[in-house]
């Protein structure tokens, strides 16, 4: 496709600006003829941990011990995934997670660019009470690094995202991108093979007609399970900047993924070409003032979607109301407390995460300190706001300064869209009751992959004399972080990433 001068009328199509693969302004390598694809995939290995050999921990939990409650749900250790030794290479760090539509599949990505898939364990599903256990289903190398010659610039094959597609037959399918390419994975299973074939001989050689002197009937030969990743799509060459997010469509048809200055939106089916919905970019980049840092579709209504950014704010875009969507329909931003006002503020403020309930009428958004909850019927204020640790307000200044400030924690919602969780340093995690509006802080530790293990709460001291079960503030780890998480789409199951281990966790009532 040929690229258009910056000055010219930019194309128009269905879904908005018609975003040619290369700009005059961003220069990029010309868009190549996609290569063959080849059927299957082999993942590279690590020479220091071998996803075949992670740990698979199994915990049985049905004598834990109940501690006190009031009906509500207190966590249990379930497994973990991933090597024990403190021995950890960067490209075994877990990069994203997340549960497909039915929770039966939970995916995992990592800074060496594997993808690895757990399956729901089925004795555990049917156990009474029921349990939350996963096992090995399928690895596979999704993205290799890459060099762009341009721009004397190397492309991590670190897995920024992954993203689920509905399944409407026994094949799943999966998006994954890194800073610049989205593929498109099938996941499917093979327990049948055809021997006796006319034209070739068992070993996948062609046969000599002349050595073909009687026709056989193929035969169907049963082998053992193998669960195959082959790529059946590439998304490439259409972001300057690094892709932070990618989000499919209540269609299942479309999906869009977000830079830091643009989104584009994307048919699955047609891999040359996307439409640009959303530019940020301004003419001088001298007075660029804020960039994009997360965005995601409407769950149920395929023409709107949201996106925020560093500035803190938050927009909704319809795209039934223009093509190009930089004019926002409605636009989500708290205003800020004189009384908080620092030198951090703006970079304290900046949203990392954004989510849409699973109804579609609110989102949580997650900033440094904290998270909040939106109504989409209402842009002045979020109607709930809970700090996730406040207590590092009066340590901004060193987290600054070790670049901690500019971590992206995530946040996820339950099924029901009552709880929400997030995480915070030390590995711990947090996760907030929307209806007793309780809260807890709990550890993804070592220290508790013991059977009949329930999490006990923690609390951080701030100053004064301390608790027997309290930490010090000044005794956090900011090297142990839980960025990621991910919550089971209809029970309380949840997963936990920290550092190079998966921690799965479920209730406990």
């Amino acid at each position: 496709m040929a690229s258009h001068n910056h000055n010219s009328v930019p194309k128009m199509g269905r879904w908005g600006r018609q975003s040619p693969v290369l700009e005059p302004l961003d220069p990029q390598p010309q868009a190549q003829p996609a290569p063959a694809i080849p059927p299957r995939t082999f993942m590279r290995q690590s020479s220091i941990t071998k996803i075949g050999n992670m740990l698979n921990t199994a915990i049985n939990i049905n004598g834990a011990k109940k501690p006190q409650s009031n009906g509500e749900a207190s966590w249990c250790f379930s497994q973990i995934k991933g090597a024990l030794d403190d021995d950890v290479t960067d490209a075994d760090i877990i990069s994203c997670v997340e549960f497909n539509h039915d929770g039966e599949l939970l995916a995992t990505g990592d800074k060496g660019g594997r993808v690895v898939i757990f399956q729901r364990d089925p004795a555990s599903k049917a156990a009474n009470p029921r349990r939350g256990e996963y096992n090995v289903y399928s690895t596979f190398q999704s993205h290799e690094p890459e060099f762009d010659y341009l721009k004397s610039l190397e492309i991590e094959e670190k897995i920024n995202k992954i993203r689920w597609l509905q399944q409407k037959n026994p094949v799943h399918f999966l998006l994954s991108t890194n800073d610049k390419t989205v593929k498109l994975w099938k996941v499917s299973e093979r327990d049948k093979s055809f021997e006796g074939y006319n034209t070739k001989e068992e070993n996948g050689l062609i046969r000599d007609p002349q050595n073909v002197t009687a026709l056989r009937v193929p035969s169907v030969k049963q082998i053992p399970l193998m669960v195959e990743a082959s790529p059946r799509r590439t998304f490439a060459n259409a972001h300057t900047y690094h892709i932070n997010s990618i989000s499919v469509n209540s269609d299942q048809e479309t999906f869009l993924s977000a830079d830091d200055l643009r989104i584009n939106l994307w048919h699955l089916e047609v891999v040359n070409q996307s439409y640009n919905i959303v530019d940020i970019k301004p003419t001088n980049m001298e007075e660029l003032t804020e960039v994009i840092t997360a965005a995601e579709f409407h769950p149920t209504e395929c023409n709107v979607f949201v996106y925020s950014s560093s500035k803190g704010t938050i927009r909704l875009c319809d795209m039934r109301s223009a093509a190009l969507c930089d004019r926002h329909s409605k636009q989500f931003e708290e205003p800020e407390n004189p009384t908080n006002r620092s030198f951090f503020s703006e970079i304290i403020s900046s949203i990392s995460d954004v989510k849409l309930s699973n109804s579609g009428r609110y989102m949580i958004s997650r900033d440094y300190l904290s998270i909040k909850v939106w109504d989409l019927h209402m842009e002045t204020k979020p109607i709930e706001t809970y700090p996730v640790h406040e207590y590092l307000r009066a340590k901004l200044c060193s987290l600054y300064e070790n670049d901690c400030i500019f971590d992206k924690f995530e946040c996820c919602w339950n099924g029901k869209d009552s709880s929400i969780m997030t995480g915070s340093y030390n590995n711990f995690f947090r996760v907030f009751d929307r209806n007793s509006k309780k809260d807890v802080t709990l550890e993804a530790s070592r220290d508790i992959i013991k059977p009949k293990t329930v999490l006990k709460p923690r609390k951080v001291c701030t100053g004064g004399k301390r608790k027997k079960d309290e930490i010090s503030v000044d005794c956090l780890d900011f090297n142990k972080k839980i960025l990621h998480t991910a919550w089971h789409p209809e029970e309380n199951i949840i997963a936990v990433a920290a550092t190079n281990n998966l921690f799965i966790f479920q209730d406990k009532f």
